[in-house]
């Protein structure tokens, strides 16, 4: 797991202090860390499963341009 996340909270301002705590929480990725290691996935899968994704977003991308 990565190191602890840690918001200094000024003044009271404990609105403030969650924002931060979030924003640092995503920019860390640590949820997408948690998901990855609740079950085990093989490589060539990963691969597979990257490909997919790959293919999928270079369709999006040509399509949209078609469209302008």
């Amino acid at each position: 797991m990565t190191e602890r996340i840690v918001v200094k909270v000024d003044g009271g301002n404990i609105e403030k202090a969650l924002r931060q705590w979030k924003r640092k929480f995503i920019t860390q990725k640590v949820v997408e860390e948690l998901r990855e290691r609740t079950e085990y996935v093989k490589p060539s899968v990963k691969r597979r499963t990257q490909i997919k994704d790959a293919v999928y977003r270079q369709k999006k991308r040509t399509q949209s341009e078609k469209d302008k």
